[in-house]
Formats: structure tokens, sequence, C-alpha cells
């Protein structure tokens, strides 16, 4: 069989992966502080001993990263709702395998535990590890993060501990399928003690509606074409076998 049929379901396999990832994109859309997933295509040269190696140029697909870009804020004025400024501060969790990741989701909120976790149940750091809060009658977040509670006894507010904020400016960091923001190769990002935030405030998701269904649009027909090419391959296979055909 011609070897177009290989460079074609190359096309096909990364027409799929494309989809999948703006699939997900699109169900995110509402995901408090969800960045898009980025998928680049590229092309695959090959050389070797056979000059007709140099004619398939098989398709590779990979999400490199996702879209930085800051969504849009809505005040909700709830004590523990907090919004990155700016699009290269992240607030720094602890990961499922216990090391440090980075993200943008700031509906916090406090466990029976008093521990300080993300809405996906991400344990906030501060700055010296999880934060964990004493019971307390209120609670105030700072724009530089500081956190400050009035104990269940009553008195003075109190401050107990900071919000880690971490700037990836000038870090190779690179996102993770749990939408968390990693150090490439490991390792964690220093505090950014000029980082800001809004307190009352949540960031929504990045991704376009609308330039996301003209993606999946423009995926699917990429993928019809490339579908083509393998139909065109088994013809030109049985045109060939025909011809080579010995009459009975």
């Amino acid at each position: 069989m011609d070897k177009l049929v290989y460079t074609a379901a190359t096309g096909l396999r990364a027409r799929m992966a494309a989809q999948a990832a703006i699939a997900n994109n699109m169900a995110n859309a509402s995901t408090t502080g969800f960045r898009a997933d980025r998928v680049v295509f590229d092309q695959i040269t090959m050389s070797g001993p056979t000059p007709a190696l140099a004619a398939r140029s098989p398709t590779s697909e990979e999400v490199t990263d996702a879209d930085r870009s800051p969504g849009a804020v809505q005040q909700t004025g709830r004590p523990l709702d907090v919004a990155i400024t700016g699009r290269d501060a992240w607030l720094a969790v602890q990961a499922p395998d216990g090391s440090e990741a980075y993200t943008r989701r700031g509906d916090l909120q406090v466990t029976e535990s008093g521990t300080l976790q993300t809405g996906d149940g991400f344990l906030v750091m501060g700055q010296s590890g999880p934060i964990t809060l004493p019971p307390y009658r209120s609670l105030s977040i700072a724009n530089d993060g500081t956190i400050s509670i009035v104990p269940a006894a009553g008195g003075e507010p109190q401050v107990v501990d900071r919000l880690k904020l971490a700037n990836t400016r000038g870090s190779d960091t690179v996102k993770g399928m749990d939408n968390l923001l990693r150090v490439r190769g490991g390792g964690a990002l220093p505090a950014d003690l000029d980082a800001q935030l809004t307190a009352g405030s949540l960031e929504g998701s990045n991704v376009n509606m609308t330039q996301a269904l003209v993606d999946m649009i423009e995926n699917q027909r990429s993928y019809e074409m490339t579908a083509s090419l393998m139909k065109s391959a088994k013809d030109m296979d049985e045109s060939g076998a025909s011809l080579m055909r010995l009459p009975t």
C-alpha cells in the first residue's frame, strides 16, 4: 500500500488530539481561573538512504502551553475570593504529589480542620507551607495577600499568614492536565512580594467561546480533508493492484 496512508494517519491523529484540546477548553469556559490550552502542529522532516523518504512529511501535535492572558474579573463580595492582578503572578498551591504548583483559581475556602484550599481542593501555600487558620470570627485578605482574622473569642485583628504569590516571568513553566502550572523539570518559584490581588473578586476563564467554535469547525474540515487522502491512497492501491493482476 502507498505510504501516503501512513502520512495521512498522522494527520488524523493530530486533528483528533486538537479536537480533544478544543473540547476541553469549551468545557472549562466557566471554570474559575482556567487557562485555555494551545495545540501546536509541526511537520516532521524525514531523511535516509531512500530518496522517497524526503517526500513524506508526517504531522506531529503537542499541547505546548496555555494562553496566559487574564480572564474577566467579577466582583463577588466574598472575603475568601481573590483575583490576582496582571498575567504573570500566580497563587502557589500544593500539588497532590506534595510539590509546589501554581494556579489562578481564587475561590478559596476553609476546611473543617482549618486548612485553606482552592475550589478544586488544592492546599494554598503561605510563607512557610500550607496555610492553616485558627478559629476566627471574621477574615480579610489584603491586596498583598496578607491574611488577617478576628479570633473567635474576639479582640483585635491578627495577621496569621500571607498567600504566596509567585511571578512566572523569565521562568520555564508548563501547564499540566490538572490546570496547574509547574516549573519545567521541577523546582519552585520564589515569592513575588510586589504581586497584588483584589479581594472579594474572582477571575473567570480566559476561553473565548467564539474563537473556540471557529477553531472546532476549522479542525473538523481539516480532519475531513485528511480522511479523503486516505481514500485516495486506497484508490491508488487498488488501481495498482488491478494493473498487476494476471488475466485468467
